[in-house]
């Protein structure tokens, strides 16, 4: 029997093979296939999201000297392979890595692994002896790998569920050295491509209210929050634009796509909840409690901006922003 997921993973697949990988002088086009598909179904999109990152992960590693090769053919992969990117830390849990001779090894427990128990591969952060994060290519299809069922209670993406597995000796290829998966300039470009899923999530939503408020005639505070969610999504519209000019123009390496990332994501994230909260206000109960598709894009948006750390990542913005010779 065919779970929910699966149809969303043969999507994410299929745009797997054609979508622009960031910084190929098509980044707008890239994220704007994101976004659409976000407008349509967040789930979809949550899917894609990141099995489209997998793939920009390695394609970036076979073209960067310092990232070594990448024989992902060992854990089994092919151009059919179904990718997850298994990155977040939790407090109590870790991953650790050994090596035996020219082979690695993973250990130990890793959150937030979406849908692994689903998925072909992932690529997995884990630590090295000297303490390092590194990244590894993993077959998520082995008896090392065990999901832990049962432990996803959310009601947004609810046919995602990321709950944590747990690794025993379990096969690995090292994608990179030691540091480089967080210190490559793509990783900052695959935050941007997050944000333009929230984007595409809160466009839905902006569309239900304009619908809305076609069929009966509005008053001034509903015309009010039309008109604030407009501003809201066309400078987040404007700033992931001028991101993706930046990332092909070679105006976002290092530091600078640091920098970026933290502004583009903060301000699509701002937009986005600023749409949740005005909507709401708007519209009322109504269409959260009888409209289901509209219900499931709140709560799966609601959840999928979480992955913005909120006033941690606006402070760590802050930082940036000290260190800066030249502001505004």
């Amino acid at each position: 029997m065919e779970g929910k997921s699966e149809p969303a993973i043969r999507l994410a697949s299929s745009v797997g093979r054609w979508l622009p990988t960031p910084g190929s002088g098509r980044t707008a086009d890239r994220w704007h296939a994101l976004s659409a598909l976000a407008v349509g179904d967040l789930t979809a999109a949550r899917v894609a999201e990141a099995h489209t990152d997998a793939l920009a992960i390695l394609a970036e590693a076979a073209t960067d000297r310092a990232a070594g090769e990448v024989p992902v053919a060992a854990v089994g992969a092919t151009d059919d392979s179904t990718w997850g990117v298994f990155a977040a830390e939790g407090p109590g849990v870790k991953v650790t890595a050994r090596s035996d001779g020219d082979r690695w090894f993973l250990t130990g427990i890793k959150p937030w692994c979406s849908l692994a128990g689903s998925l072909s591969h992932a690529l997995i952060t884990a630590h090295t002896p000297g303490g390092a994060r590194r990244l590894f290519a993993i077959d998520l299809r082995t008896s090392s790998v065990q999901v832990a069922e049962g432990s996803w209670m959310a009601r947004g993406l609810v046919e995602v569920p990321s709950g944590p597995i747990e690794l025993t000796d379990c096969p690995a290829v090292p994608v990179g050295p030691d540091r480089w998966y967080l210190t490559r300039s793509g990783f900052a470009w695959g935050g941007i491509g997050v944000a333009a899923c929230w984007f595409g999530g809160a466009v839905g939503l902006a569309r239900t209210l304009r619908e809305a408020l076609t069929v009966r005639e509005p008053d001034q505070i509903a015309t009010m929050h039309l008109g604030a969610v407009d501003v809201a999504l066309v400078n987040a519209r404007a700033m992931l634009a001028a991101a993706a000019t930046a990332v092909d123009g070679g105006a976002a390496i290092g530091a600078d796509g640091v920098l970026l990332a933290l502004r583009v994501r903060s301000t699509v994230a701002r937009a986005a909840e600023d749409v949740i909260a005005r909507v709401g206000h708007t519209l009322g109960p109504a269409p959260l409690a009888m409209d289901e598709r509209h219900a499931r894009r709140v709560a799966d948006l609601q959840l999928y901006l979480r992955q913005h750390h909120a006033e941690r990542d606006e402070s760590a913005l802050g930082r940036q922003v000290l260190d800066l010779q030249d502001w505004l």
